[in-house]
């Protein structure tokens, strides 16, 4: 849940290699195919040149498509493509690219953005779909790009992109008292309704068994309703969560309500409490 900074040293010379070193996994090597299809779609060119590519540092793995960009901008500036290098290091760089230069947004955009602030960067570039979760971090200039030619115009000093800016508190304080469901909406049930009120208001543990139809499911999904609402803190640690999770929703921010999930009733203990593929077919439920 917490990033860490990785800085993309490349060289361009004399020669015809393409040279990707610094623990990089396949998702990673693959970028050079996206990369220079995306440079050339731009009508940009591909240097016909020896580049050497070094993530640093070198005994972090380095996984994912998130590095598309960051790579691609500095060819283009190790080419002298891009004009002003200078801003080059002001900035984290992080996005995955499509072959026309289009971007794709990228899971763990929040933490990023958390350490860039931290780092003292004055910004990050990325795509527009996570510019609202990065914006979640103030006093950071966040950049949302939709293709490659807007991130060189930008740093080029071609094109202006207003940074995006999100007022944290108050959007939390909007939609804290929001749900999906209700408490309410359960009738009758008068038992199992008390017993998990007493449970809510005791911060007890819950485990409802029954046959399919008995209403486990609708009671477990109404739960958090009649939970404490998240503080801001807590809202932003499962922010966090969710975003390396890559769960977040499309332009998403907070994650405002208690998180609810509804794992298959074989799953194993281990994927239970630490991760797995989980089936959609909802038998045990989990509210946190």
């Amino acid at each position: 849940m917490d990033a860490a900074t990785i800085t993309a040293e490349i060289s361009v010379e004399a020669g015809t290699a393409y040279l990707l070193v610094g623990l990089p996994d396949n998702a990673v090597k693959e970028s050079q195919f996206r990369i220079e299809t995306a440079i050339k779609h731009i009508d940009y060119h591909w240097p016909r040149r020896k580049i050497v590519i070094n993530l640093s540092p070198a005994d972090i793995r380095k996984e994912g498509s998130a590095y598309d960009l960051t790579i691609a901008v500095g060819i283009l500036a190790g080419s002298e493509q891009i004009n002003n290098i200078d801003a080059l290091g002001e900035y984290i760089i992080m996005g995955e690219l499509s072959l026309d230069g289009s971007l794709q947004p990228i899971k763990g955009a929040l933490p990023i953005a958390v350490q860039a602030r931290k780092e003292k960067f004055k910004g990050i570039i990325l795509p527009k779909q996570n510019a609202r979760e990065a914006a979640i971090v103030n006093n950071l200039d966040v950049i949302g790009v939709e293709t490659l030619a807007e991130v060189i115009d930008f740093l080029n000093g071609d094109l202006e992109i207003k940074p995006t800016v999100i007022d944290t508190r108050a959007e939390f304080m909007e939609n804290i008292l929001h749900s999906e469901y209700d408490f309410s909406d359960v009738k009758g049930q008068e038992n199992i309704k008390r017993a998990m009120e007493i449970a809510a208001a005791g911060g007890h543990n819950v485990i409802l068994i029954g046959p399919p139809g008995a209403g486990k499911t609708m009671l477990a999904k109404r739960l958090p309703t009649i939970l404490p609402p998240l503080t801001l803190a807590e809202s932003l640690e499962t922010t966090k969560i969710h975003s390396v999770a890559g769960k977040l929703a499309k332009n998403a921010t907070l994650i405002y309500q208690r998180p609810f999930r509804s794992p298959h009733h074989t799953i194993s203990d281990m994927a239970l409490l630490c991760g797995g593929v989980l089936s959609k077919q909802p038998h045990f439920e989990t509210v946190c």
